[in-house]
């Protein structure tokens, strides 16, 4: 038997936009869990998403509840407070147990000048040489450049501790899990930079268990990986090695962390992390979200009928809306709109172009990643529809079931973590 309560080594985040595949969600840990993998699911939902569809973090928690009940999971799961601030943290305190911490807009604010000051005085002592454990290479970092970090990443770990001192008090001696989040940001964070992210986090007493920095290159909503891989290969090792320095020297949890966000169908690099996390004996948070509401997509396309023609409808309301829904998500998407069919066009297609074109298989000619991401942020149209997106759910439970979890298992789980 699992300790409940121990997120593990290995952990993957899985986004139910409306709550009615956590089983089929669950069954692709399980099936991971048969193969000698043992991971910790973690069903995360955004405040933003919440107010979307119109839910409620009490709901996601009863779907996760149900699915462990029916399936006999018995390892630990979480429902995570996905990129929670101090505005927000109250939403999720009785139904989650698991907090993604978002600094992100904190960012480049300053710090008052005294605790800029003692942060420098006290970590000057890795001036120089810092050695990396695990790399055959040292980075060189000076005072002046300590105190720049600290310029530009106190004040948001400042933050980080205020917002985890309200949930530790809200939740009145309940254990929870902590992330702290700084991937939705301009610049990627440097290894030395995490180092000195991670001193700070240590002074704020967080107890954290994860940190998802941002790496070079796009990582767009459902769609692949856009960068230079050689680049995010020795970012991402950099990284890791940085986690486990930051471990040795400030007293972190031995299982800390890295997580990736908007993991899902980032297919390219999958062989890199797989690799880093072995050399290392590493663990990995990686988090997905909207890819399970396109397999719902996909497979009501693929049921046909009604099924069909209900997917046919988000795409056209969906086109209709474009600015309003591509705007939150401007920085997470890339979309030519002069490469997206036009509605008249998908109403004649069938099932199989329908499917094919969604489905992220980057070798069949049909697919088409813009018509992809603006269904990946078109499930506002889908929540609009009330009853009849969510009979169309129930009606074809089966078929999106199974194009759930072979999509998380074959596609996500087994490249990162199965086999050689």
């Amino acid at each position: 038997m699992q300790n409940k309560f121990n997120l593990g080594k290995f952990s993957f985040g899985i986004g139910d936009r409306f709550a009615h595949q956590a089983q089929a969600q669950l069954q692709a840990i399980i099936d991971a869990k048969k193969k000698g993998v043992d991971i910790t699911p973690v069903w995360n939902k955004s405040f933003r998403e919440h107010q979307t569809i119109g839910s409620d973090p009490s709901e996601t928690r009863y779907r996760a509840d149900e699915a462990v009940q029916m399936l006999k999971w018995d390892g630990a799961y979480f429902a995570d407070a996905d990129h929670i601030n101090l505005k927000t943290v109250d939403f999720f305190i009785d139904s989650c147990d698991f907090y993604t911490i978002d600094v992100a807009d904190y960012i480049g604010k300053p710090a008052e000048p005294d605790s800029i000051q003692n942060f420098s005085k006290k970590y000057n002592k890795y001036a120089g040489s810092l050695v990396l454990p695990g790399l055959n290479q040292s980075i060189e970092i000076s005072e002046d450049a300590i105190k720049n970090i600290a310029e530009k990443y106190l004040y948001a770990v400042q933050q980080a501790g205020e917002i985890y001192r309200h949930i530790k008090e809200k939740k009145a001696g309940k254990p929870f899990v902590a992330e702290v989040s700084m991937d939705e940001t301009d610049e990627p964070q440097m290894p030395a930079e995490m180092f000195f992210i991670l001193a700070a986090l240590a002074d704020e007493k967080i107890a954290l268990s994860t940190i998802a920095p941002k790496f070079s290159g796009r990582f767009n909503k459902g769609v692949d990986y856009v960068g230079d891989l050689t680049q995010f290969e020795q970012e991402f090792e950099q990284d890791v090695a940085a986690v486990n320095l930051a471990v040795k020297e400030f007293g972190f949890d031995e299982n800390l962390k890295l997580s990736v966000h908007s993991g899902s169908d980032k297919f390219s690099i999958y062989p890199i992390i797989k690799k880093i996390i072995r050399k290392y004996n590493a663990g990995l948070h990686i988090k997905t979200a909207g890819t399970t509401w396109l397999e719902e997509l996909i497979g009501l396309a693929e049921a046909g009928g009604p099924g069909l023609a209900i997917a046919k409808e988000v795409y056209r309301k969906s086109l209709d809306n474009f600015d309003k829904l591509c705007a939150p998500y401007a920085t997470v998407i890339d979309i030519d709109k002069s490469r997206l069919p036009t509605s008249d066009e998908v109403d004649q297609w069938d099932s199989i172009k329908y499917v094919s074109t969604l489905h992220h298989d980057q070798n069949n000619k049909n697919y088409n990643l813009h018509f992809r991401q603006l269904l990946h942020v078109g499930y506002k149209v889908a929540a609009e529809m009330g009853t009849v997106y969510l009979s169309a759910l129930k009606e074809n439970k089966k078929i999106i079931a199974k194009n759930v979890t072979q999509n998380i298992f074959e596609r996500h789980i087994s490249p990162l973590f199965i086999g050689d």
